[in-house]
């Protein structure tokens, strides 16, 4: 079983990455398969929001559940993410309830 990490990127500092990588690593520790896409990068100068979105559904398609990071709600990208998982059936899960 994998779980898709989803949150806030856009407008904040180093794009969130600190916090998707420690999450990421926190559910791998419990021995969770995780695709995140702050891995993705963004190198890809010139792309612009709805290439990158179309780069995270790609993994989000292939995972089971989608674990959702502290602020998703104020999030274009994350709120879309949880809308297209909640429309295939996937596990939504607020991360403080994987992490505790």
């Amino acid at each position: 079983m994998s779980v898709y990490l989803a949150g806030p990127m856009t407008g904040l500092p180093e794009h969130n990455f600190p916090a998707f990588a420690a999450a990421a690593a926190a559910l791998r520790a419990k021995g969770i398969d995780v695709l995140s896409p702050h891995e993705l990068g963004c190198d890809n100068p010139g792309e612009d929001w709805a290439w990158y979105m179309r780069e995270d559904m790609k993994l989000l398609l292939q995972c089971d559940e989608i674990v959702m990071l502290p602020g998703w709600r104020d999030s274009r990208g994350a709120t879309l993410e949880h809308h297209v998982a909640v429309a295939l059936g996937m596990r939504v899960t607020e991360y403080e309830a994987v992490a505790a």
